[in-house]
């Protein structure tokens, strides 16, 4: 039997489902569920002990049809009426059920009617998620609503749950990914989302590389996005994972000037320096080369870093001598190594 089913089965049988259990089985941060219910009478129909929310099979059928409206795009005050129009129309009123449950019908919504479980992630316009964890099918519509708490609620929940590499290659990139095929079939409706999205990531990210102090000793690994090149995001993980390691980074972000890198490896004396490219127009082999030839160090002793090039610009043409690992995993790998020396 699927999980989620499992799971609420054994939540009608027992009365209901905690907003916790259904949070986590719809992919919804707690916090927005209680946000629904105050804002919009999206909420159980009862209570334990009269304050414990406890969410029967048909609250939770409203929710996925709520969920799936907001997925499409569409605002929550307006999926909410539209939500719950659909239920006073689809469902009779249950003799137990309180009246002061809020189900006012209003207009008829196209593709309101309330789905079965599972559903939501089906609704015209949801991000194709495809079948990516359900906490990815959560950050997407949490992204898509433009809620901003949940985002950082999912995001951090996912991070201490799976581990940063985890993270990353299971739940944010593919709904960036998710992000990037919508906003290029519907033109310019997405954008907003993929900007918000991406900041919460980046900030997400920054938070995690905040935990641990580098270790002393360590070599330092510099990084930087080549010059025209503004894709950040990969790079960031990059750091965060270094900096969850103990291992000092210096991350310099986008399009980062020739002369400010060829200064910056000058004055730092980087173990190592990762160059990231996007797409093959910000992609040089001449700059590798160049930050290859830096020298830093008292005469009779100078040294070189090793350089990493990092990025999908890359393929095709990559540097002779420059190392090219394959993703996060092993380029966290390599430049452990190397900073260990």
């Amino acid at each position: 039997m699927d999980d989620a089913v499992g799971t609420l089965t054994r939540g009608t049988a027992e009365g209901g489902l905690t907003t916790g259990a259904v949070a986590r089985l719809l992919g919804v941060a707690p916090t927005t569920l209680r946000s629904w219910d105050r804002r919009y009478g999206i909420g159980p129909a009862s209570r334990e002990g009269g304050r414990h929310r406890r969410w029967t099979s048909a609250d939770i059928g409203l929710l996925e049809c709520m969920c799936g409206l907001t997925n499409a795009g569409m605002p929550p005050a307006e999926a909410a009426r539209a939500a719950l129009a659909a239920a006073s129309r689809d469902a009779p009123a249950r003799p137990d059920e309180p009246m002061s449950r809020s189900r006012t019908p209003s207009s008829r919504t196209p593709g309101a009617s309330s789905p079965t479980p599972g559903a939501s992630s089906h609704a015209p316009g949801a991000l194709p998620v495809g079948r990516a964890r359900r906490e990815c099918r959560g950050l997407a519509g949490a992204a898509v609503r433009l809620d901003a708490q949940a985002m950082d609620e999912l995001l951090d929940a996912a991070i201490d749950k799976y581990g940063l590499l985890a993270a990353w290659e299971s739940v944010i990139m593919p709904t960036l990914h998710a992000v990037g095929r919508k906003w290029e079939t519907v033109g310019e409706r997405y954008v907003e989302v993929e900007h918000l999205l991406s900041w919460h990531v980046s900030s997400a990210l920054r938070r995690a590389a905040a935990q641990r102090a580098p270790t002393a000793g360590s070599g330092v690994s510099l990084l930087a996005c080549t010059p025209g090149e503004s894709h950040t995001l990969a790079l960031e993980a990059l750091a965060a994972g270094l900096a969850q390691q103990g291992l000092p980074v210096r991350m310099f972000g986008a399009a980062l000037p020739v002369e400010a890198m060829e200064e910056a490896v000058r004055r730092t004396g980087p173990a190592a320096v990762v160059l990231w490219a996007q797409s093959r127009s910000t992609a040089s082999r001449a700059l590798v080369a160049r930050v290859e030839s830096i020298e830093w160090g008292v005469r009779g002793a100078r040294r070189r870093p090793a350089v990493l090039v990092a990025g999908p610009g890359w393929a095709g043409q990559l540097p002779s001598r420059a190392l090219h690992p394959s993703g996060l995993a092993e380029a966290l790998d390599v430049l452990a190594a190397i900073s260990r020396r």
